[in-house]
């Protein structure tokens, strides 16, 4: 039987007393900071059999229905890339509210749901609640405004509506029965910073490493692409990667500031994924540094191959442009505090055999970890993962 899903410790329930008491203070003290606030996690999904079958269009409703669900589930999208036969999310979940969506009145949940659902649905939601309410039922009301808020605040209930709309309209499309997802989807828990902008870019290079394009802000149905192409929701979710990375080097209010502006962000984005001083000014040196940007542009396969045949240590730069099973694997992945912490609170979920967390990446040159020790095939050169 798979394991559960690994949820972020601050969004679990019943965290004991005797778990806290075997972490450690500092982990202690990361997780009573972390209470209430959102988690971020990288999501893939392929579709069964892997094979290519997602054209323009299959890749334009996937990402109409992602937006959809995303306003529906109250999470927000950071960034995501929509390839031939699977896809990429890196996306915040809230914690759910301690009342659960108690506080919510009927009007602000229907008012919630007419921005999803059409008016015929609507008229049918409000026909069945306000029976309840008129004939006293108290506990179907209350059944019935469950059903909605299982599927809020979720990531679990953001995949599974998204993925099941998605099948059935293209089964629909295709005349196709039968399942269209190869199993329910891989995630892993991401420390928000510099580990979130290193998945980030990592998933919008996506394109490049499949020989697709050779510079992402060609591929549309990626978030670095549409926000290129003036996408809003996909420059908010680009800025949100960038501004907390910043925040970790600067205080909020500064990193705000200094990310004010789409083009800012753009910039600073497109150094982070190729890792080039296109920050200098309009001279000579920048065209110089364009053209060594654009000759990094989809790194060798070769070159990869002989750092690791040599025994060698890999970048972070260099691991963003190969399929990495650290960015998919690792369960959670972050600075060894970060790691360490998540560790300590879900020790269940783990081997007996287990005796501490983080593990550092092999044959990388890095400051993240992940939980799980990823010691064979961890860095492929070829291929999109």
């Amino acid at each position: 039987m798979a394991k559960p899903r690994y949820i972020a410790p601050w969004h679990r329930e019943g965290l004991e007393e005797a778990d806290l008491e075997a972490m450690s203070p500092e982990s202690v003290e990361l997780l009573a900071s972390l209470k209430g606030k959102p988690a971020i996690y990288h999501c893939v999904s392929r579709v069964v059999g892997r094979e290519f079958v997602f054209k323009r269009e299959e890749r334009e409703q996937f990402v109409s229905l992602m937006r959809r669900y995303e306003s529906f589930a109250q999470v927000k999208i950071w960034n995501h890339c929509v390839m031939s036969n699977h896809f990429h999310l890196l996306l915040e979940v809230p914690a759910r509210p301690e009342c659960g969506g108690a506080s919510w009145t009927d009007e602000r949940l229907l008012a919630h749901l007419s921005s999803h659902y059409g008016e015929r649905k609507m008229a049918e939601l409000r026909w069945e609640l306000g029976l309840y309410r008129e004939q006293c039922n108290e506990a179907a009301a209350e059944a019935f405004r469950q059903r909605f808020f299982d599927r809020m605040w979720s990531l679990s209930g953001y995949m599974k509506d998204l993925k099941q709309c998605f099948s059935q309209w293209f089964n629909r499309k295709h005349g196709r029965r039968g399942v269209l997802w190869e199993q329910r989807f891989d995630s892993e828990l991401v420390e928000d910073g510099h580990a979130a902008r290193r998945v980030s870019a990592y998933i919008d290079l996506n394109p490049v490493r499949a020989g697709m394009m050779k510079d992402p802000k060609s591929y549309r149905w990626s978030g670095y692409g549409a926000a290129v192409g003036g996408d809003k929701q996909a420059r908010e979710g680009l800025w949100l990667v960038m501004c907390e990375e910043a925040a970790t080097r600067m205080n909020a209010n500064r990193a705000a500031e200094e990310l004010s502006d789409w083009r800012s962000v753009a910039r600073r984005y497109r150094v982070a994924l190729f890792e080039e001083g296109e920050e200098r000014g309009r001279d000579r040196s920048r065209s110089r540094s364009r053209s060594r940007s654009r000759k990094r542009a989809g790194i060798p396969a070769k070159r990869v191959a002989e750092v690791i045949k040599r025994g060698g240590r890999l970048s972070e730069a260099d691991l963003s442009w190969c399929r990495t099973r650290y960015f998919l694997d690792g369960v959670a992945i972050g600075v060894r505090s970060f790691v360490a912490m998540n560790y300590e609170a879900t020790r269940g979920y783990f081997g007996s055999n287990r005796r501490d967390g983080a593990r550092r990446l092999r044959k990388v040159e890095s400051s993240l970890c992940t939980l799980r020790d990823l010691q064979k095939e961890a860095v492929c050169v070829s291929g999109s993962g």
